[in-house]
């Protein structure tokens, strides 16, 4: 299969951090050109300060529809290599029931989460579809696999990139462009300490600061590992990445039980926390 990322031009929005971040260093470090976006400049040029190779920055809100059909006419201008492969992976999260839930934090969300990818698939198809080569990659997660509680406008962008980008595939059939869901699972980024959180949903009484300790304690993936198997799976030509191992477990419960993953789920992540807890703990023995 001919390739569609090494020496080829790799666009990443979200790129200041987390999975962003690791793919720009990756496919930087494999001979990709990148073009980066962000809307948080210093975290932006923090990330383009780790590459040697080629590198276009700019600042971007994934939810300007006009500003991304910028970044890709100016991304055709500079790219000193053919287009491989567009990254829509800029993403925020929100976490609360629907009864409390606040229609403006909801909205910022979807605009990010799902118009967002919306927008960078309309600014950069056109060009993908002219070479007649490159792949579209879009972010969702294991979130659109499955339904979870005090998630649900996290839920319901994430399903619905991944409907977009499958209905996209079917539309993009007897072409030379791929279009490519990625469904990551607990990946320690910073996700949820960048979260809008107005209380702890559960009613545990936890702070922004803890829940994302939490969160963190309990991720299964690192960034760069990330980053590794999306890449792969994009060379390899998959039409769905699952990243990291509990990717595959959602991925299974959702078709083996799906009404009743949660309480698999559940358990899971208590004994994960049980765990994460007993870590951090200092045995009575050692203290004098």
């Amino acid at each position: 299969m001919t390739t569609v990322l090494r020496g080829r031009t790799a666009v990443i929005t979200g790129a200041g951090s987390g999975i962003g971040r690791a793919l720009a260093q990756r496919l930087s470090g494999d001979g990709s050109s990148v073009a980066l976006a962000d809307v948080d400049a210093h975290a932006l040029e923090e990330t383009a300060a780790t590459l040697d190779g080629p590198v276009l920055t700019r600042v971007l809100d994934v939810r300007d529809a006009a500003a991304q059909r910028a970044f890709a006419a100016e991304v055709a201008d500079w790219t000193p290599t053919p287009l491989g492969a567009v990254f829509n992976n800029a993403g925020v999260a929100v976490s609360s029931p629907v009864l409390d839930a606040v229609a403006e934090d909801d909205d910022w969300l979807w605009d990010i989460n799902f118009h967002g990818v919306v927008n960078g698939t309309r600014a950069f198809l056109p060009l993908l579809v002219a070479q007649d080569s490159g792949a579209i990659v879009n972010t969702s997660s294991v979130f659109g696999l499955v339904g979870m509680p005090n998630q649900s406008a996290y839920c319901a962008a994430k399903f619905a990139v991944r409907g977009f980008t499958d209905s996209l595939r079917q539309e993009l059939r007897g072409t030379g462009v791929r279009a490519v869901a990625v469904h990551p699972g607990g990946i320690n980024t910073n996700i949820v300490r960048n979260a809008r959180f107005r209380r702890d949903p559960e009613g545990r009484g936890r702070s922004h600061d803890e829940m994302a300790a939490e969160f963190a304690a309990i991720t299964m993936t690192e960034p760069a590992t990330a980053a590794a198997i999306i890449v792969r799976g994009v060379e390899r030509g998959k039409a769905r990445i699952l990243v990291g191992p509990d990717a595959y477990v959602f991925d299974a419960l959702g078709r083996i039980a799906p009404t009743h993953y949660y309480d698999v789920i559940s358990w899971a992540e208590s004994r994960l926390r049980r765990r994460a807890r007993a870590r951090t703990s200092v045995p009575r023995e050692s203290v004098r």
